[in-house]
């Protein structure tokens, strides 16, 4: 997946599911602790994988636009690198193309 095309394509679908999260999160009750359920933000098409998060744990991940919360195992290397692996995901941050593209369509800029 070294091509500008297969960049694209992934950071398309892992920006959607970023979008999902947030929706997610809107919905969370202010204060609530405890970890909810969140989607895999990979790129598989038709994953629906779910993560365990807290409202701080996904916070410090949104902090990083580039950065996304997949499963082990469906993390890209061609277009992104795992920087911390955590309870039952890890997180992965984009580079290059993808990287823009996460950037730009974050939704929280």
């Amino acid at each position: 997946m070294n091509n500008v095309g297969g960049e694209t394509l992934v950071a398309a679908n892992e920006s959607v599911h970023r979008r999902i999260n947030e929706a997610i999160e809107r919905g969370r009750w202010p204060g609530e602790n405890d970890a909810m359920s969140f989607r895999c933000e990979c790129a598989r098409p038709g994953c629906t994988g779910m993560l365990e998060l807290t409202h701080e744990e996904y916070e410090q991940l949104r902090d990083h636009p580039r950065r996304f919360a997949v499963l082990p195992g469906h993390q890209e290397p061609d277009v992104e690198a795992v920087v911390e692996t955590r309870s039952g995901y890890l997180l992965v941050e984009k580079h290059g193309l993808a990287g823009q593209i996460a950037r730009a369509t974050d939704p929280r800029s």
